[in-house]
């Protein structure tokens, strides 16, 4: 993993990110904060008031806005509201844009930072929210989703969505497979993209393994720069002998590094038993899909999570 951060790390350098933390109170904030504005990778952003926030760390060349004495409050206010086209009054914006959280994605769409990280003491749906609520997906993507990088000394892959969908549509796998090959090449891999069931090449024919089929076609027209195939078993996607006996006429059959699972069950419970198994290391869920990126840590991160997220944050900004 260090080789890659290492990487990224070049990529952000000097490009004056700015990344917003609404946790500011919380101790493994405060230490990658401190790291990143040190090695002067990126601006953090801390929410909170500045003389309410102990720490140990050297935060001096961290920002520290509060939500409570912002002089562009009223404009956040505002622009929510608009952003919200009546779904929220001008009253419960001002209550809402008290949270961090929400405040903190205010940053992020007036383009005041570029991305936020959070989730150390927030739920996942604390930090999604408000980012589907106010930064939405892009253009072309209906759903955002979270994939895992998967490291395991040289071999690195792309597991989703392992984190958010728990049944997605023909149409989201189609729209997590190419926003997952365009992941893959920011972490420096040429992405073979497979689209896995418990069938592979119409060896079964049910309903789930016509979704998938159909995903497949999906993608394949929306999309002409990356290679993606399926349905196919995971042996078959992997192991080069299977690939080429299951599916002779596949590119991507026992050659894939970036794997779409048909669902969450599949997805969530691959990458820990590669994980816990295989001794691989998992970095994630890391979000795609936003217009801009917001990450979600684990309650159970480290500070070393935090900075590392902050980094990959940082990167998607620039992809």
């Amino acid at each position: 993993m260090s080789t890659i951060i290492n990487n990224l790390k070049e990529k952000i350098k000097g490009k004056n990110k700015r990344i917003v933390f609404p946790e500011a109170t919380d101790k493994r904030i405060q230490k990658a904060a401190a790291n990143l504005s040190k090695e002067e990778l990126l601006t953090p952003v801390l929410i909170g008031k500045k003389d309410e926030i102990k720490s140990d760390e050297d935060l001096s060349k961290c920002e520290f806005l509060d939500p409570n004495n912002y002089d562009e409050f009223e404009k956040m206010v505002d622009v929510f509201v608009e952003r919200r086209k009546g779904k929220n009054t001008k009253e419960e914006a001002v209550e809402m844009l008290k949270d961090e959280n929400y405040f903190g994605t205010m940053l992020v769409y007036m383009e005041k930072a570029d991305g936020l990280v959070s989730g150390a003491a927030h739920s996942t749906g604390d930090t999604v929210r408000p980012a589907l609520q106010i930064i939405k997906t892009k253009e072309g993507v209906s759903k955002t989703f979270g994939y895992f990088l998967m490291v395991r000394d040289d071999e690195k892959y792309i597991f989703s969505d392992c984190a958010i969908n728990p049944n997605p549509s023909a149409t989201d796998l189609a729209e997590f497979a190419i926003e997952s090959a365009k992941a893959a090449k920011m972490f420096g891999i040429n992405p073979k993209v497979a689209l896995l069931s418990f069938s592979t090449n119409q060896s079964a024919i049910t309903d789930e393994t016509k979704k998938v089929r159909k995903a497949v076609e999906l993608a394949k027209s929306q999309n002409t720069e990356f290679d993606i195939d399926g349905e196919m078993q995971f042996d078959a996607a992997f192991v080069p002998s299977v690939g080429k006996k299951k599916y002779p006429s596949s590119t991507v059959a026992g050659y894939a590094n970036t794997f779409v699972f048909p669902d969450l069950n599949s997805g969530n419970i691959g990458y820990k038993i590669a994980q816990r198994l295989g001794k691989f290391e998992a970095m994630g869920p890391i979000l795609a899909g936003l217009n801009s990126p917001v990450n979600d840590l684990s309650r159970g991160c480290d500070d070393e999570d935090a900075y590392n997220t902050a980094i990959i944050t940082a990167a998607q900004t620039i992809e």
